[in-house]
């Protein structure tokens, strides 16, 4: 149910002269249906702490307080947007709070007690070290509700054999269940971006395959930096070792078949 008293963003907007900024990769999400489909989207969030990135004039927060968030982290860089969400801070009862920060420099998992839900309309053009960074932490979060470039959405959902599949693929299907929520237009921002957008659910597996995430990441990187190429090309006689064909390309390869190869090159390392 929609709560009048709870400013609306395009007001904010019209207050603050908030024009979105291309080199923070700002796309004002501001329908408010769209917006509570996002929320919806991120499950049950009563006795949650939600935290959310680049709320910008606050469409999807505002949203979040709607679907009964109990408490809520905004993390904004944008001066000018953290001084607008003051508002909306100050008309939350208490369950709101803007953190002036840039993204790539907070833990999220530390911002509040757990359980953790991360729901966000990501910046594009950080979107991915930001991700991974999660990854990494990702034993401290309960979900991950993200909007992405579909094209980078693609990506995180390529199954073996698939043209997008790459590091990125294997790093998020290795450490979570990925789901594609649904997908939207440009014209649901403003202002539109160039491409087309997706929003996707990441849930943290509990016991992911063993393996180590930088030995992980840097067999991914190795293989991945030879697209189309054999193994054996890329990297030696570590498929061998992994017990894997060296003549497979790596977007043939499963979650699986990565953290085998993680463990072959843990293993190569004196101890």
């Amino acid at each position: 149910m929609s709560d009048g008293s709870l400013p609306r963003p395009q007001d904010l907007i019209r207050r603050y002269g908030l024009g979105a900024r291309r080199a923070l990769g700002q796309h004002f999400l501001l329908d408010p249906g769209i917006a509570g489909r996002i929320a919806r989207a991120a499950g049950p969030l009563e006795g949650r702490t939600v935290v959310e990135i680049g709320p910008g004039p606050g469409g999807l927060t505002r949203a979040l307080l709607e679907a009964g968030a109990e408490r809520i982290v905004a993390v904004e860089r944008d001066a000018r947007c953290v001084e607008a969400l003051a508002e909306l801070e100050a008309a939350s009862g208490g369950r709101l709070r803007v953190l002036a920060a840039d993204a790539l420099d907070v833990d999220i998992a530390a911002l509040g007690p757990a359980p953790v839900r991360l729901v966000a309309n990501l910046p594009y053009n950080i979107a991915t070290p930001l991700l991974v960074g999660w990854l990494r932490r990702a034993a401290g979060i309960e979900s991950m509700t993200l909007m992405f470039q579909k094209e980078v959405a693609d990506r995180l959902l390529a199954p073996p054999g698939g043209k997008a599949r790459g590091r990125l693929s294997i790093l998020a299907q290795w450490r979570a269940e990925v789901r594609r929520c649904f997908d939207l237009p440009s014209g649901a921002f403003t202002p539109p971006p160039k491409v087309s957008s997706s929003v996707v659910a990441l849930t943290p597996r509990p016991s992911p395959v063993p393996a180590n995430m930088a030995d992980l990441e840097k067999v991914a990187a190795r293989a991945f930096g030879g697209r189309r190429k054999m193994l054996r090309r890329t990297l030696g006689s570590l498929p061998a070792r992994a017990g894997l064909d060296d003549t497979l390309r790596p977007e043939e390869l499963t979650v699986e078949d990565f953290c085998a190869l993680a463990r072959a090159l843990q293993g190569e390392r004196p101890e």
